[in-house]
């Protein structure tokens, strides 16, 4: 399985978000669950402006995440793109089928397929 690179995994609780994402920022995050000491990634994401924030919508969909700040909005998407690919988005192994969608404002194209 590939490396996230991400901080975690942690229970995906209001509580705990609050607790280790304190930080506002742009940032990317994995939501799934921990089965035999493996992480395992159900659906990937990001925040262009405040991760903390978004994460807070996933309680209760998800039971854990992981999750990494990133200096700018395009590193976010860089970042969400390269995790999509890494987990199988393209093989429909994610509960989000799509691509990640680009930012607005923002001249990025996708680091792995150049999307």
């Amino acid at each position: 399985m590939p490396s996230t690179g991400l901080t975690g995994p942690y229970t995906l609780s209001h509580q705990m978000v609050d607790q280790v994402v304190t930080k506002t920022s742009p940032g990317a995050y994995g939501l799934g669950r921990t089965a035999d000491s493996v992480f395992y990634i159900s659906r990937v994401g990001r925040s262009d402006s405040d991760l903390n924030e978004r994460l807070h919508d996933w309680v209760s969909d998800y039971s854990q995440f992981k999750y990494g700040y990133l200096a700018s909005v395009k590193a976010a998407y860089e970042k969400e793109c390269r995790l999509w690919h890494d987990w199988g988005g393209p093989d429909g192994k994610l509960d989000n089928k799509n691509h990640p969608d680009k930012p607005e404002n923002v001249n990025v194209t996708c680091p792995v397929c150049g999307k």
